[in-house]
């Protein structure tokens, strides 16, 4: 028996490496999923990658209060009382100063980012199961942090404040709030997010940031979803309010 056998769990970004990682290890650990992007394509492929019955799917802009409340609407009509709710679809934005700094970009990165996890919460919480388990993606730039990257930082910095708001709040139902954040994860995400620093620092973003983790190297995918599922199973029973690092030692 799988230590999430029977469980229901939605994950927004799951069309992403992580996302999609993390949907893996849950539906093999015996959940229930509903999948949660904006991405038609990589959607119906992720589902056809996953045993029939066990996952679902919903388009959704999670900075969207409608989107939200319906993507979580249908996966209780679907399954019922939601056990685990993982909050990690996120954007980047770009690599600028702040004083030149796009305004519209910011608030594109603070809305899915931020508002994309309190709506997650704010819609998911009532229809939650006493006992339950939240997870939010934030990232080691939510605790430290590097020039240009103003929105990024400043959104995951955010969602962790979120996040111990949320765990003191919903305690007394036993429902457990936690931040995984990842350090470089060599994925699609990150190679985009590496372009723009490397036209920045005028040299390798990618082996720069190997050298300034003391691992040495870039996450897989699967080894940081490792860790989300640890948060969303009874392993973290005693675990909430906690931002768990997953970055190689890169924060340290």
């Amino acid at each position: 028996m799988g230590i999430l056998e029977g469980k229901t769990c939605i994950v927004t970004g799951a069309a992403g490496s992580l996302g999609l990682a993390s949907v893996r290890l849950f539906v093999q650990e015996g959940a229930r999923v509903m999948l949660v992007d904006r991405d038609r394509d990589a959607l119906g492929a992720a589902l056809k990658a996953l045993p029939e019955g066990r996952a679902t799917a919903m388009l959704a802009d999670v900075s969207d209060a409608k989107d939200t409340a319906a993507y979580v609407s249908a996966t209780v009509a679907r399954w019922g009382p939601i056990d685990v709710l993982f909050s990690n679809a996120g954007v980047s934005g770009v690599i600028r100063p702040v004083t030149d700094y796009p305004e519209d970009v910011f608030d594109q990165v603070m809305a899915v980012n931020l508002k994309g996890s309190f709506l997650a919460c704010k819609y998911a919480l009532p229809q939650m199961r006493d006992g339950g388990s939240i997870v939010m993606t934030s990232s080691v730039v939510g605790v430290t942090s590097d020039p240009g990257i103003a929105a990024y930082a400043a959104s995951k910095h955010a969602l962790i404040g979120l996040m111990r708001t949320v765990a003191k709040e919903v305690a007394a139902r036993r429902i457990r709030v936690n931040v995984v954040a990842p350090g470089p994860i060599d994925n699609a995400f990150q190679r985009d997010v590496e372009s723009g620093l490397t036209r920045a620092l005028g040299t390798d973003a990618g082996k720069f940031l190997d050298s300034v983790i003391p691992l040495g190297r870039h996450g897989g995918a699967d080894e940081v979803a490792r860790t989300v599922l640890f948060l969303a199973s009874e392993q973290s029973a005693f675990t909430t309010g906690s931002v768990v690092m997953a970055d190689g030692g890169m924060h340290v």
